[in-house]
């Protein structure tokens, strides 16, 4: 299967929206023609575990469900999360998923950062207590959209600090490039918290910085496609991560997880070909990193 040359790290791809992705043989026929060894399923991946696991996949992530439920200033919603994640994690790792993928959204995001962080640190050790029950770790990825908590160094090392080891990062570069955070510095103080990563790039248009910014909207140029008028995603190799330097400080920390690339790039998304075109040569940069 194909490997990363720095670390051999397995490759693979998360499963995307659109129609080929939904046909889940098909994708894994895929899959298995570009030699790729790991598969991340989003929603309930329950149905579609065994298939998976069954023919040969590694499972880099799978969803947790109802994950706004851990940043709920109700109760009861906080209880429901937590017991519908009791199942849901049980059974997915009975069947080899153990990586949980959550972006730490809140239920209420107009509410100040200091108090849904304070709701986030109250729920997550107790859904620690249940992941280490079953052999499992919680992989936070840090989107920073609609008041999401665990996006930056700061927020990051709040959370990782007060929280059992099974909570844990899904680092992905490009989220941070597009912050202006050094990924780099951002692993050499939490790559042994790091337990999945997303092979994702992050383009910046300089001259659009200069004419934008970062904080202002503009008033006439065009946003790209997974991106704004300054940056946008791409494929791993066609942003500004350093991959080899990447895949080194990991495998220094002791990393044996996988990369998986998450297509969101407006030169490939969109139809069946170009998507796959996207994941085809993404993998071969990530393999040759």
């Amino acid at each position: 299967m194909l490997t990363t040359r720095t670390g051999g790290f397995s490759i693979g791809f998360r499963q995307g929206w659109t129609e080929w992705f939904k046909d889940l043989g098909g994708m894994l026929t895929f899959a298995k023609g570009e030699n790729l060894g790991v598969v991340d399923l989003g929603g309930d991946a329950r149905p579609h575990l065994s298939q998976v696991v069954g023919e040969g996949f590694r499972v880099g992530s799978v969803d947790l469900q109802a994950w706004q439920g851990l940043i709920s200033s109700d109760a009861d919603e906080q209880k429901k999360c937590l017991d519908l994640n009791s199942e849901y994690i049980a059974e997915c790792c009975r069947q080899g998923a153990t990586n949980f993928f959550a972006v730490m959204l809140p239920k209420d995001a107009s509410k100040p950062r200091s108090e849904n962080l304070d709701i986030l640190l109250t729920t997550l050790p107790q859904l620690a207590t249940i992941l280490d029950e079953h052999g499992g770790k919680l992989v936070i990825e840090g989107w920073p959209g609609a008041g999401a908590l665990c996006c930056t160094p700061e927020s990051y090392r709040q959370v990782l600090s007060a929280t059992p080891t099974c909570i844990g990062v899904n680092f992905d570069p490009s989220h941070m490039i597009r912050m202006g955070i050094d990924p780099h510095r951002f692993l050499n103080e939490f790559a042994d918290r790091v337990y999945h990563v997303h092979g994702k790039d992050c383009y910046i248009d300089r001259d659009a910085l200069q004419e934008y910014g970062w904080e202002q909207p503009t008033t006439s140029a065009k946003s790209h496609d997974f991106g704004s008028a300054v940056w946008r995603y791409t494929i791993p190799g066609y942003g500004e991560s350093n991959w080899p330097l990447i895949f080194q400080t990991l495998a220094t920390a002791g990393y044996s997880g996988a990369v998986s690339i998450e297509l969101e790039d407006e030169n490939f998304n969109g139809t069946e070909s170009g998507e796959k075109a996207g994941i085809r040569l993404g993998s071969s940069i990530l393999a040759a990193s």
